[in-house]
């Protein structure tokens, strides 16, 4: 018998769907044998990690205050990634957003008025906006590689919130903690739930990804969207203008990302602090292609991916695993959907090797 790797003579629109399904089986899989290499009975690391976070009504809507970040950053990402535009500053635009955002929270605290809290969350999305032209100005004019200059942002701006809430924007009466003041109930976003931390930012990243779905599939920037990203040089022929859809998508993740940012700070977390994201921005990335670019995936793939973030708190409070746990995991996630996606356009043949000669002179195979 010989197993060999052939191309499919056209991709398979069944393990487009399944490979993320499959991804998840193998994630699991082996996360119960990290458990198990841990001294953990696996099916409590399992129960602990996915279903015990999400037992109780509580648990429910903090799984939408996790998505919620994610969804956001996730569905300007898609808009990216449609176009092969590879842009991995989200994180980095969150933070920005968040910073500038707070700031802005911070200035208008004692002002009374329905405009104070949409002023906040619209300077939060401008600053995400602003932090993402630098790379959509270095790509267009200077060739630059986005991949390279949206990664060295992220550290940009890290550090300037660090410097932000160790200087200018710390709480004098803070007992010296590198944090900013709480903010006001003006400049606060409303929740949806009474007794939880459920807050409108959830309802952002679903009307996002309406929005996201009405422009891919009902507009024809969209559809010039996805014929640069197919073909770049069939979108010059016909007559497409690649630098406008660069702006357009890297303008539009970024607002998202810092609209993302400011709802963090303006709603659980209430003030800024160093850990605004715990690494929202880039789980987006694996939440966008797990999703396969499409807002329904994209939000099952954000509730996938905040209950990690669960998971691997709850492991660390109840069996007294490493929070890295959840990092783990989603790096696992991330391969396994890498290497199950090779499945689209390949498959294993495998063939009967036998003494005497087939029928027709030639080999009897299986396809897998």
């Amino acid at each position: 018998m010989k197993i060999s790797i052939e191309r499919r003579p056209q991709d398979s629109n069944l393990m487009k769907y399944l490979s993320p399904l499959l991804a998840v089986l193998l994630t699991l899989i082996a996360g119960g044998v990290i458990f198990t290499l841990q001294g953990q009975d696996p099916w409590t690391g399992l129960y602990t990690f996915f279903i015990l976070p999400i037992s109780d009504s509580y648990g429910l809507s903090e799984l939408g205050v996790k998505a919620a970040p994610i969804l956001l950053c996730a569905m300007g990402l898609a808009v990216c990634f449609r176009a092969n535009i590879w842009n991995i500053g989200a994180e980095g635009q969150l933070l920005m957003g968040a910073l500038v955002g707070s700031w802005a929270a911070l200035s208008w605290m004692d002002s009374e008025g329905i405009w104070v809290l949409p002023a906040v969350l619209m300077t939060g999305a401008i600053a995400g906006l602003l932090w993402a032209l630098i790379p959509a100005l270095l790509r267009n004019h200077f060739n630059t590689n986005e991949i390279l200059t949206t990664i060295m942002l992220n550290y940009i701006a890290l550090n300037l919130l660090l410097y932000a809430v160790h200087g200018p924007l710390k709480d004098p009466h803070g007992f010296n903690f590198p944090e900013s003041a709480l903010f006001t109930e003006a400049v606060t976003l409303p929740l949806l739930l009474e007794g939880t931390r459920l807050h409108i930012g959830l309802a952002f990243g679903l009307f996002a990804g309406v929005c996201i779905w009405v422009l891919m599939t009902k507009t024809f920037l969209g559809f010039q969207l996805k014929v640069i990203g197919l073909d770049v040089s069939a979108g010059h022929f016909a007559g497409f203008r690649e630098r406008r859809l660069v702006y357009f998508s890297l303008l539009l993740c970024g607002a998202l990302a810092g609209l993302a940012g400011i709802s963090e700070v303006s709603g659980p977390i209430g003030q800024l602090v160093p850990s605004v994201s715990p690494g929202y921005g880039y789980a987006a990335i694996i939440v966008a292609f797990l999703g396969r670019l499409h807002p329904i995936g994209i939000l099952l793939a954000s509730l996938l991916m905040a209950l990690v973030y669960m998971g691997g708190e709850m492991g660390q409070i109840d069996l007294g695993l490493p929070l890295a746990m959840g990092s783990l995991f989603q790096g696992m996630l991330l391969f396994f959907l890498l290497a199950c996606d090779f499945l689209i356009s390949y498959r294993f043949r495998v063939r009967t090797m036998s003494n005497q000669p087939p029928a027709h002179g030639r080999n009897v195979g299986v396809n897998c």
